[in-house]
Order: C-alpha cells, then sequence, then structure tokens
C-alpha cells in the first residue's frame, strides 16, 4: 500500500512537467529582407534637352569666300528604345528634333544660320548599374536659310552625318538623366548662289522617362 501510494504522489507530481513540454510552440517566422529592385535600360523612352550648339559654316560664292561661325542655343526632344543584353551591353535606336538658336548677320544686309535640326541613330553601350555609357552615330539633317534684303528668305535641307557618346543615368526606375556631346556634318548645298558646307559640335543635358 506504501508502495502504491508513493507511486501516485510521483506520478501526479511529474504530469504538470509532462504537460508543459507537450505544449505546442508556434517557430519563429524568418525575417523578411526586402532585396532592391533591379534596373534595366531595355524599353522605351522619351525626353527632353538643351545646351549649345558650335557651327561653322564654310560660304563660297561668285567673288564671295569665308568662314561664318553660328554659335548659339539648342532646345529640343527625343524618343528611342533600349535593349539590354546579358553581358550588359545595351543595343538602341534613337531620333531627335532641336531647334537652333544661331542667326548672325554675313554681309550686304544678309541674315542667315540654321533652325531646325535632327536625327535618327544606332546606339550601343554599355551598363553599369544606374549609368549608360554610349556611342552614338546616323544621319542627321538641318535647316539653313538667308534671309536677303529685297529678295525674301531662301532655305535649303542639309543632310549628312552624326556621331558622338554620352552618360545616361537612372534617378528611379522611370527617371533618367543625359550629358551628350555630338559632331555633326551636314554636307554642301546652295543657298542664294553661295554653296554653304555647315558643320556643327553640340553640347547638351536632358531629362527623360523609361516606360
Amino acid at each position: 500500500m506504501k508502495a502504491i501510494i508513493a507511486s501516485s504522489a510521483l506520478l501526479l507530481a511529474t504530469t504538470p512537467a509532462l504537460a508543459a513540454d507537450l505544449v505546442y510552440q508556434e517557430p519563429i517566422a524568418p525575417e523578411v529582407i526586402a532585396t532592391p529592385e533591379t534596373f534595366s535600360w531595355s524599353g522605351p523612352y522619351i525626353g527632353l534637352q538643351g545646351g549649345g550648339s558650335w557651327l561653322r559654316g564654310d560660304l563660297d560664292g561668285p567673288g564671295f569666300n569665308d568662314r561664318e561661325h553660328f554659335n548659339g542655343g539648342i532646345l529640343g526632344g527625343f524618343v528611342g528604345y533600349n535593349y539590354l543584353l546579358d553581358n550588359n551591353v545595351v543595343l538602341g535606336a534613337e531620333g531627335d528634333l532641336n531647334y537652333n538658336w544661331n542667326e548672325k548677320g554675313i554681309g550686304g544686309g544678309v541674315d542667315a544660320g540654321t533652325d531646325l535640326s535632327g536625327s535618327v541613330r544606332a546606339r550601343v553601350g554599355y551598363a553599369l548599374d544606374n549609368a549608360l555609357i554610349y556611342a552614338t552615330a546616323g544621319w542627321a539633317v538641318t535647316r539653313g536659310y538667308a534671309d536677303v534684303p529685297g529678295a525674301g528668305t531662301d532655305r535649303a535641307t542639309f543632310n549628312g552625318y552624326t556621331v558622338g557618346a554620352g552618360v545616361d543615368y537612372a534617378f528611379t526606375q522611370k527617371v533618367f538623366g543625359r550629358a551628350e556631346y555630338r559632331f555633326s556634318d551636314y554636307g554642301e548645298k546652295s543657298i542664294s548662289g553661295i554653296d554653304v558646307d555647315p558643320k556643327q559640335h553640340t553640347l547638351m543635358i536632358g531629362i527623360g522617362v523609361k516606360f
């Protein structure tokens, strides 16, 4: 009888401990660490740009041979498409249209300059995270004019090529900035009997939106 009582007492003493061991404890969920979204240059984009232009015009006509510099501001827009390859090389195509303010007098009361200019170009670059370093080349066009007293305004469209380089930098997943230099050779044409051979340097900054 004493043995039975002692066993019962021991059983009663150990039951709460065993019950405590059997209580289910929900495991702690691992902490979720948010990873930043990877930026990709692939996709279409559009933007605005502006800066300075330095245009040199070689002028040749009857009794007239001169070289004039037409310098001023430039403002316009661009649109394009990029495709990012697995090795961080970016291929793309872009077009732009700009307005130039570079009119000046060239003698005899004649005012001359260029107004509209544009290009269609291929681009190839290398992406360094949010920065894209690129080179660009393609077809370029500009419209030159001469205001001649008593004869009105004569205009001609020049076609040639453009080459350059620049860098785009993404501030967000959608918005990027740009700095670009280009050289354009527009070929030779005649305006008011004068052969004109314009060549232009441009340095522009811009801001764009990627879709």
